[in-house]
């Protein structure tokens, strides 16, 4: 590959640090995520405050982190490997 080639590729996203969102943006964040994420938290026994719970869990442990892509200007949370 050239070196010219290298400037084409462009980062993909940004960890944002979930301490660094405002408390009700990051919950409203998550609520988000785990609807769209688990659309039968029903048929699952969960509910969206329990789901909410383990995601945040998972962020606080560093299981999980926001990630801010910057092509689509939208935003996940991911598992961390």
């Amino acid at each position: 590959m050239s070196p010219n080639k290298q400037t084409d590729r462009q980062e993909e996203g940004i960890d944002i640090p979930y301490e660094r969102i405002d408390p009700e943006t990051l919950r409203a964040m998550i609520g988000e995520f785990v609807s769209r994420e688990w659309a039968d938290l029903s048929d699952a026994g969960c509910t969206l405050e329990g789901k909410i719970g383990q995601v945040m869990q998972q962020l606080e442990e560093k299981r999980a982190k926001v990630v801010y892509d910057l092509k689509t200007e939208t935003w996940n949370i991911v598992v961390c490997s």
